[in-house]
């Protein structure tokens, strides 16, 4: 049995669910570790799991410590922010470590490290799987720092914090957990992304080498061939009024903020929308901002839909920047607009302009009428379409989630 450990939102789940679908095309057991929320589903995708019982809610992690971190729009608000954060983890790393116990590898989110030294204490492989890249580079700052600044001494430096920020969300929970059960410390206790340097501890990263390409001075065992895209399990079925609504018009364009978005930005935040929909002469597709009493008609509101089957069929999308909406704002070939809250949002949005696919960022907090409708009308532009609809393309040709489950499978044969 391979176990996954991941948490955060579904958001987050869903590459590792595309990981675990290919290693299960290749005949292996595999499950993943999560919160128990999460259980029906990853199970709808016919993935084994592990619940993990405890949660930030019957942690009574504060609900405003978690908004802080949701919304840390730079380094310094993201280091006080985790920092506040990993008090909370000893009790979840407790059961994350069960998990592991008879495995036969182990493969983890960078912010789970105790799958590294779970797996190190039971003899077992770990690999470090990572939605985005994490490894020390020279050739491009990391997404904590990637469009921010361009001085080329911060290059390098950039991948020390990230890695940094990640390890101290669970360095003290490895470490409290681990004398707890062990009375020392793990065996070479330190950070271990950068230790995945052989053929039993690989690393492999979710992104397309169209986007972010591999860095050459990255050792041979970090293996990076695309983003890792879930398979469906059925074709999905729109509501009748979000069929009509497609059938009946232009194409639409797509505005949702996934799980960055709370109630208290609906009236600010839809009002922007309606109104630079309305100005732009455009239609739209509210998507997870809630119901509404009234909407023009050329605009309707849904819960959600998955991004593979929707985004192809609208005209502009307009999100926060996580990492797998962007992934598959990208394969759609469709042009984005995107307005980061925090982390590495930012880098996508950055990103997605350097390479002439998206308009420039606009951070949600300065997002308005006025600028929004100005952006509108600039991916509008035939050559941005063009761009946009050629990385589509290049995307769609790659299978990172297969490719990768391919350098799993081997090594365990």
């Amino acid at each position: 049995m391979i176990t996954i450990l991941c948490s955060g939102s579904r958001g987050d789940f869903q590459p590792y669910i595309a990981l675990a679908q290919e290693l299960k095309l290749l005949g292996k057991e595999v499950r993943i570790a999560g919160q128990r929320d999460f259980e029906g589903f990853i199970r709808g995708y016919g993935i084994d799991f592990y619940p993990i019982q405890a949660d930030f809610a019957s942690l009574n992690v504060d609900p405003k410590m978690m908004k802080q971190a949701q919304n840390a729009d730079n380094p310094l608000k993201m280091l006080l922010a985790f920092n506040k954060m990993k008090n909370y983890g000893s009790i979840l790393t407790g059961e994350f470590y069960e998990a592991c116990v008879g495995s036969e590898a182990i493969i983890y989110h960078p912010g789970m490290t105790i799958g590294y030294f779970a797996a190190q204490k039971l003899g077992i492989p770990s690999i470090l799987a990572s939605p985005f890249p994490i490894h020390t580079t020279s050739s491009v700052p990391s997404v904590i720092l990637y469009g921010r600044t361009k001085a080329k001494w911060l290059t390098r430096l950039s991948y020390g914090m990230l890695q940094g920020m990640l390890w101290m969300i669970s360095k003290d929970a490895v470490k409290d957990f681990w004398k707890g059960k062990f009375n020392e410390l793990p065996k070479g206790f330190k950070m271990p992304y950068e230790k995945h340097d052989d053929e039993t501890h690989p690393a492999v990263i979710s992104c397309s080498n169209h986007v972010f390409p591999r860095p050459q001075d990255w050792n041979p065992h970090i293996h990076q061939y695309g983003y890792w895209f879930v398979k469906e399990e059925k074709e999905y079925t729109p509501s009748p009024e979000l069929k009509a609504f497609l059938d009946q018009g232009d194409k639409p364009v797509y505005i949702g903020f996934g799980s960055m978005f709370s109630d208290d930005m609906k009236e600010r935040y839809s009002k922007i929308a309606i109104e630079a929909l309305r100005i732009s002469g455009k239609r739209g597709i509210l998507s997870g901002m809630g119901k509404f009493d009234s909407l023009p008609e050329t605009v309707i509101a849904i819960d959600g839909a998955p991004h593979t089957w929707l985004f192809p069929k609208v005209s502009a999308i307009v999100h926060h920047g996580g990492a797998g909406t962007t992934a598959s704002g990208f394969l759609s070939g469709v042009p984005c607009i995107i307005t980061p809250f925090s982390n590495d949002q930012f880098a996508w949005a950055a990103r997605s302009y350097d390479l002439g696919v998206g308009a420039s960022l606009i951070p949600i907090k300065k997002l308005t009428v006025e600028n929004l409708v100005e952006r509108l009308e600039y991916i509008d532009q035939e050559k941005i379409r063009n761009n946009a609809l050629k990385l589509g393309e290049k995307i769609a040709q790659e299978n990172g989630a297969r490719d990768c489950a391919n350098v799993i499978a081997s090594l365990l044969g």
